[in-house]
C-alpha cells in the first residue's frame, strides 16, 4: 500500500500546475478473467515545462503517448505512477494497459455468481481506486467530463454515469456501448457496472420538467427479491423532497440503482448510477430496523447528487461534510417524507451511539480531520466523519433555524455548482441566511475533538416545589473544549401508568454551569430529561431521582425518542464504568420485550450481548450469558407472533445460546420440531441458528456443507465461512486463521465474515494462541494488500473476546515497537481501546 499512497502536499502540487478538461476512456471487457483493456486519452493544460504524475495501477504498460511523442513505459511507469515530464500548455496524452480486476471491492470487481456461473462487474472508486480503472489524476479537485466506450459480452446490461446507449455488434458474441459525456465530476464518482444484470425501469418528472429515468438492477439469481417499486416509491419521495428544500433541480440525465455483490459499503454516490449492497435485496426476512435502514441508505445516496457529485469538496479534510450532510438530510427526509416517521429516534439509538463509541477513543479527531495522505482518508470513514459530523450539523440546524439553515445549502449550490469547495463556503452562505457569525461555532465543534457530559444539578424545597436548576457541562479531560449546545430539557410525569412529557423548555447552554431560572418555581416532576428531543451532541445524566425513575418506568417512557435517549444515557455510563454491567443486563431483559421501535432493540440487544460477554466481572460472563440466552428465550415466545421483536429475540438468544438445553432449542428450531407461532425459519435465519450450533460444539463442517449444498449462492458461502470459523476448536481457529493469513484469494465479504466467526468463542482461551501470531503479521498484512482487505483482517482478526490484562500488554508492546504507518496504528489503537474500556468495566462490575 506505501507505494499507492498520495499526499495532500503532492495534490495540492499538481493542482497547480494541471487542470483537466476531458477523459475518454476505451474498456475491452473481453479479454479474460484477470485483466482488462485500458486506454485512457486525457486532454488537460499545465504550467508550461512542467512535470507531474498520472495515476495508474496496471499490470502492463503497453503504451504511452504524450502529445505525439511515445515515451518508454518501462522508463515513466512503475505500475502505480505514470510520470509526464516537459509539460505544455495543453496537452493531450495517451496510455494503453492492461488493467487488473479485484476480488476486494476495490477499482472494478469481478465475481462469478455460483448459482449459474455468470461473470458482474461493479467499480467502487472511493477513495483512490478509479486509477484501477483507468489513468487519471486521482483528486477531488481535477474535475473533468468522463466519456465511457466499453466492449462487453453482447447478452450482458452496461450502465455508467450517463443514460446507456443502443450498443453495437464488436464481433462475434460482443457488443460496444458508447457513452456520452458525463458533466464535469470528480473521478471518484464515475462509475461502471456490468454484466448480465436484471433491471426494472420507471421514471419521474425533475422540477425543471425534465424526465428523469429510473432503473434498478440486481444479478439474476437475485432479481426474483428485488421490491423495486417500493425502491421507486422512496426514490420519488426523496426526488420531491430535495428538489423542493435544496431549491435546485436533479443534476444530472438519470438515476440508476444497482444491487452488486461482495460490497464493502452500504452504498456509493457514483453520479447517476448508485451502487447498493445486496444486504439490501431481502432474500429472507429482515429486521423493521434493516427496512429503515434501507430507506435512509437510499435517501442519502440520493442527497449526494447534489452534495459530493454537483458541488464537490476540494480536498478530502472536508470528506465529513459530504457525509454528515447526507447523514442529516436522509434523516431529515426520511422523517418527513416517508412513512418512518420515527427516523431521528432511530438516528439516535444508532448514528449518535456510533458518533459517541468514536469519539471516545484514542483515535478521535476533530470533524475536520487533518488528512495528510490517501491512508489517513481511508480510516476517517468513522464514527466521526458520518456520525458526530451528522450530529452537530442536527446541533447546528438547532441553532440557526432549519428554514435559514436549508436556504443557505440551496445558495451554496447555486454558487458552487460543478465546482469545489471547502467548509468555509458553506459556513459563509449560512452567516447570510441566518444572521449568525459562524466562527467561533466552528472552531469549538468543527475543530476540536471530543464530547461534552451534561448533568442537571437542581434543589428542591419540602413541598417539591424547584428552587434552583442548572446544567453542568464537562468535558474530557484530553479534550477540554466546552461548547455551547442549543438543547431542550423536558419534564415528564406519571399519567395513567404512562411517562408523559408535561413540558418542555429549550435554551442555549453555554460554559460549565447554565442556570436555568425559567424552570425555577415549577414543581419537580417524576422524570427530569436533559437533551429532550435530541437537539444536541452530548453526553446525558440523569439526577438521582429521574435515574431511579427512568430505570424503574423505561418501558412506561411514552415517547420512543425519550426511550431511546434514557436508554442511552444508561449504556454510557456502563461503558464509563459507572455503574456495573450486571445492572445493565438486567435492566436490559427486565424492560426490552415492551420496546416497539426496531433499531433501538437492536441496538439494545447488541449491547446486551458485549455487556455480557465483555463487560461483566470475568467470573460472572459465563453465568450471566446463559441467563441472558435464557431470559430472551423467554421473551421470544411471550412476544406477538410474527412481530420483529420475536425475530429478533430468537437472533439474539442464538448468538448467546451455550447450554445443552438451549442449543438443544436452536437445534429444534432449526429443524422445525419446534416452533414459534409467527416465526419462519428461512435461508438466512436457518444459517444463524447453524452457526450458532457450530459455535456451540455441536455442529461442525458435515453440517455446514449440507448447508451449503442448498444454498449454493454467494451468500451461502458467506455465512458458511463465518460458520466454519465458529468451530470452537484451536483446530477450528487455526483453519479460519490461515485460510485469510496464508493466501489472499478470497474475496473481500469471505476474509469479512471470516472475521465475525473467529471472533465467536464460547471459550476464549481457545484465542490466546492467536495473540503472538497476530502481532507479527501485521506489518505484512499493511504491506501486501489492499487497505480493505488489510482493515478486515486487522479489525476482524484481532482476539479481541479476549478482553484481558495479557491481549491489553501485548497490544501496548506492539504499539510502543511499532510507530509507522499511522493509519495502521490507528486500527490497533481502536483495538486497544475496546479492550481498555472492557477491563475498567469488569473492574467497576466485580465491585458490585
Amino acid at each position: 500500500m506505501p507505494g499507492e499512497n498520495l499526499t495532500r502536499i503532492e495534490a495540492q502540487e499538481r493542482a497547480s500546475l494541471v487542470r483537466t478538461s476531458s477523459y475518454d476512456v476505451v474498456l475491452d471487457l473481453t479479454t479474460g478473467p484477470e485483466t482488462f483493456r485500458s486506454t485512457t486519452t486525457v486532454r488537460f493544460s499545465a504550467t508550461p515545462g512542467a512535470s507531474t504524475f498520472i495515476d495508474a495501477i496496471t499490470r502492463t504498460v503497453h503504451s504511452v503517448v504524450l502529445n505525439g511523442v511515445e515515451l518508454d513505459p518501462a522508463a515513466v511507469s512503475d505500475g502505480v505512477r505514470i510520470q509526464l515530464d516537459g509539460l505544455e500548455a495543453e496537452n493531450t496524452l495517451v496510455v494503453d494497459a492492461d488493467a487488473i480486476y479485484t476480488n476486494t471491492g476495490e477499482g472494478l470487481h469481478r465475481f462469478v455468481d455460483p448459482v449459474d456461473g455468470e461473470v458482474y462487474l461493479y467499480s467502487q472508486f472511493e477513495v483512490p481506486d478509479s486509477r484501477r480503472m483507468f489513468a487519471v489524476f486521482e483528486q477531488p479537485d481535477l474535475k473533468a467530463e468522463f466519456t465511457f466506450t466499453v466492449t462487453a459480452p453482447a447478452h450482458w446490461s452496461v450502465v455508467s454515469n450517463s443514460p446507456t446507449p443502443e450498443p453495437v455488434s464488436a464481433g462475434e458474441g460482443a457488443k460496444t456501448w458508447s457513452f456520452p459525456a458525463t458533466p464535469v465530476i470528480s473521478s471518484y464518482i464515475t462509475a461502471l457496472i456490468a454484466g448480465p444484470y436484471e433491471s426494472v425501469h420507471s421514471e419521474l418528472t425533475s422540477r425543471d420538467g425534465r424526465t428523469i429515468p429510473l432503473g434498478v438492477y440486481a444479478r439474476q439469481s437475485l432479481a426474483g427479491f428485488l421490491d423495486a417499486e417500493y425502491i421507486f416509491e422512496k426514490t420519488r419521495e426523496g426526488f420531491a423532497f430535495y428538489e423542493e428544500k435544496f431549491d435546485y433541480a436533479y443534476p444530472f440525465e438519470k438515476y440508476d440503482q444497482l444491487f452488486v455483490p461482495e460490497f464493502n459499503a452500504g452504498a456509493m454516490e457514483n453520479a447517476g448510477a448508485v451502487t447498493f449492497t445486496e444486504t439490501y435485496v431481502f432474500r429472507s426476512k429482515v429486521t423493521d430496523a434493516i427496512k429503515e435502514r434501507r430507506v435512509v441508505t437510499i435517501l442519502h445516496e440520493l442527497a449526494h447528487m447534489w452534495f459530493g457529485d454537483l458541488v464537490t469538496m476540494k480536498w478530502w479534510n472536508d470528506l465529513w461534510l459530504n457525509e454528515s450532510f447526507a447523514e442529516y438530510a436522509s434523516t431529515l427526509a426520511t422523517a418527513e417524507a416517508t412513512e418512518w416517521t420515527e427516523a431521528w429516534t432511530t438516528f439516535a439509538a444508532m448514528e449518535k451511539s456510533w458518533a459517541y463509541r468514536q469519539d471516545q477513543l484514542p483515535s478521535t479527531h476533530p470533524i475536520v480531520a487533518t488528512i495528510n495522505d490517501l491512508e489517513d482518508v481511508q480510516v476517517n470513514f468513522d464514527g466521526i466523519t458520518y456520525a458526530k459530523g451528522a450530529s452537530v450539523l442536527k446541533q447546528l440546524v438547532a441553532w440557526v433555524g432549519q428554514d435559514d439553515f436549508l436556504a443557505g445549502v440551496a445558495q451554496y449550490f447555486k454558487k458552487h455548482q460543478h465546482g469545489n469547495t471547502e467548509l468555509t463556503d458553506l459556513l459563509v452562505e449560512l452567516e447570510a441566511t441566518s444572521g449568525r457569525d459562524l466562527t467561533e461555532w466552528s472552531k469549538l465543534w468543527l475543530e476540536t475533538a471530543g464530547v461534552n457530559t451534561l448533568r442537571p444539578e437542581l434543589s428542591v424545597d419540602a413541598d417539591g416545589t424547584i428552587t434552583a436548576f442548572a446544567v453542568l457541562q464537562t468535558a474530557a479531560p484530553d479534550y477540554p473544549t466546552i461548547r455551547p449546545h442549543r438543547l431542550a430539557v423536558g419534564f415528564y410525569d406519571l399519567v395513567e401508568g404512562r411517562l408523559v412529557r408535561t413540558s418542555r423548555v429549550e435554551l442555549d447552554v453555554d460554559g460549565e454551569r447554565t442556570e436555568v431560572a425559567e424552570l425555577v418555581g415549577r414543581k419537580r416532576p417524576a422524570l427530569i430529561l436533559l437533551n429532550d428531543d435530541d437537539l444536541a451532541y452530548a453526553k446525558i445524566r440523569l439526577d438521582e431521582d429521574s435515574h431511579r425513575v427512568a430505570l424503574e418506568h423505561l418501558s412506561s417512557i411514552e415517547s420512543p425518542l425519550a426511550r431511546s435517549l434514557v436508554w442511552g444515557a444508561v449504556w454510557d455510563a456502563t461503558r464509563d464504568a459507572e455503574t456495573p454491567a450486571s445492572d445493565y443486563v438486567r435492566l436490559v431483559l427486565g424492560n426490552i420485550a415492551s420496546e416497539t421501535e426496531s433499531t433501538t432493540l437492536r441496538t439494545t440487544l447488541t449491547q446486551l450481548v458485549l455487556a455480557a460477554g465483555s463487560y461483566v466481572a470475568p467470573e460472572r460472563q459465563k453465568q450471566t450469558g446463559e441467563e441472558a440466552a435464557a431470559a430472551l428465550w423467554e421473551l421470544a415466545q411471550q412476544a406477538e407472533a410474527g412481530s420483529d421483536a420475536q425475530f429478533q429475540f430468537i437472533k439474539f438468544f442464538a448468538a448467546l445460546a451455550s447450554t445443552p438445553e438451549q442449543l438443544a432449542n436452536v437445534a429444534a428450531l432449526r429443524d422445525g420440531t419446534v416452533t414459534l407461532p409467527g416465526l419462519t425459519v428461512d435461508t438466512d435465519l436457518a444459517w444463524e441458528l447453524l452457526i450458532a450450533l457450530v459455535a456451540g460444539g455441536v455442529a461442525g463442517d458435515a453440517e455446514v456443507d449440507a448447508a451449503l449444498a442448498e444454498d449454493n449462492t454467494a451468500n451461502g458461502a458467506q455465512f458458511a465461512a463465518q460458520a466454519r470459523a465458529s468451530i470452537p476448536t484451536l483446530a477450528g481457529k487455526q483453519a479460519a486463521w490461515d485460510s485469510v493469513f496464508g493466501s489472499d484469494a478470497l474475496p473481500n465479504t469471505i476474509v469479512r465474515f471470516t472475521g465475525l466467526g473467529f471472533q465467536r468463542a464460547a471459550d476464549k482461551e481457545v484465542l490466546a494462541s492467536f495473540v503472538e501470531p497476530y502481532f507479527a503479521a501485521l506489518q505484512d498484512v499493511w504491506t501486501s494488500r489492499t487497505y480493505k482487505i488489510a482493515e478486515y483482517l486487522v479489525a476482524g482478526m484481532y482476539p479481541a473476546p479476549l478482553a484481558n490484562a495479557e491481549l491489553r500488554d501485548a497490544t501496548r508492546a506492539w504499539l510502543d515497537a511499532n510507530q509507522e504507518p499511522a493509519a495502521l496504528r490507528r486500527l490497533v489503537v481502536e483495538n486497544l481501546a475496546g479492550v481498555e474500556r472492557a477491563l475498567a468495566a469488569q473492574a467497576r462490575d466485580a465491585r458490585a
